[in-house]
């Protein structure tokens, strides 16, 4: 592969194969809708091959920093027509001229996706980010939502760690001579795992600017490095304690919160989240904060049942 001329979804048969997922592979197709204010809005949406006119019956949205494309192992797995939305400022989104990258700011923008490209309510999954994106779009719009999953993320987190690891890895330039140097810093901050899927991964999260260089496509690598939005405990701390337990106590629909072990939300957070809400279901798996890259087949199967 060289510069922008791939096919973005020419990682999935790799993906499956490693995965031991059979063909056939859904039909994927990239989608855009224009926002009111001139601002798009851009998702992935997998189709079964047995049924290309299917629409999505679970709709996933991801964390800071990643883009629609972080699901696509768990779509593979789940096996049902799926909606993944790039959240703005990240993907093919556009970014956000007032920085406000917080769930109630985002979910108005969400809600419009799923109503364009969703015919009935969804099981909406949101993780870090994307849960209280999710939280919010549950609260706000309860017709879109028949059941909330919620990643790895609690109101009641430290809200720095996200901030933290976001920073620490975008510091630097803003803009790199090609995709190898990035995969490498990739590899020695020890995200990606493996350098295929680091090469994956990078590729899929940046873009080839007209004059040659590559940035990366979402708004917080660029608002790290000019120091606007990604100090410690700044933006990144406001987008992980936003939503707040008021929406999360307005959600009308089940609630389901799967925490890593490894991850952010301890056990005693785990533990505050049963108390304030008592008929939500909490799950612990053997992962770190990104469960859908960790464990996307045992993921997918779960959100499946």
């Amino acid at each position: 592969m060289s510069g922008d001329d791939f096919d973005e979804f020419s990682f999935l048969p790799d993906q499956a194969a490693d995965a031991g997922i059979p063909d056939p592979l859904p039909l994927p197709e990239r989608l855009r809708l224009i926002l009111p204010d001139g601002r798009t809005l851009s998702a992935l949406r997998y189709r079964p091959a047995s049924d290309p006119d299917a629409a999505p019956v679970v709709t996933f949205l991801h964390r800071a920093g990643l883009n629609a494309h972080t699901w696509d192992t768990t779509i593979l797995a789940l096996g049902l027509p799926a909606l993944a939305i790039d959240l703005p400022g990240h993907g093919d989104s556009s970014w956000r001229d007032d920085l406000a990258y917080v769930g109630s700011a985002l979910a108005p923008d969400v809600a419009a996706g799923m109503r364009a490209w969703t015919e009935g309510p969804q099981l909406l999954v949101g993780q870090s980010l994307g849960g209280l994106t999710a939280a919010a779009v549950a609260a706000s719009e309860p017709d879109l939502v028949r059941e909330l999953v919620v990643i790895d993320i609690t109101p009641g987190i430290d809200p720095d760690g996200d901030a933290r690891q976001i920073a620490r890895f975008f510091a630097g330039p803003t803009d790199w001579a090609g995709r190898d140097e990035l995969v490498e810093r990739a590899l020695a901050f020890g995200l990606g795992g493996s350098r295929t899927a680091a090469t994956r991964g990078v590729y899929l999260n940046s873009r080839l600017r007209p004059d040659g260089r590559v940035e990366w496509k979402h708004h917080f690598a660029h608002l790290a490095n000019a120091g606007a939005a990604l100090p410690a405990g700044d933006a990144v701390a406001r987008v992980l304690a936003d939503s707040g337990w008021a929406a999360l106590s307005a959600v009308r629909a089940p609630i389901m919160l799967i925490r890593g072990e490894r991850g952010y939300v301890t056990a005693a957070d785990a533990a505050e989240f049963s108390r304030r809400l008592p008929g939500a279901r909490v799950v612990a798996v053997p992962a770190g904060h990104n469960v859908q890259e960790e464990i996307p087949v045992p993921l997918g199967r779960m959100l499946r049942g």
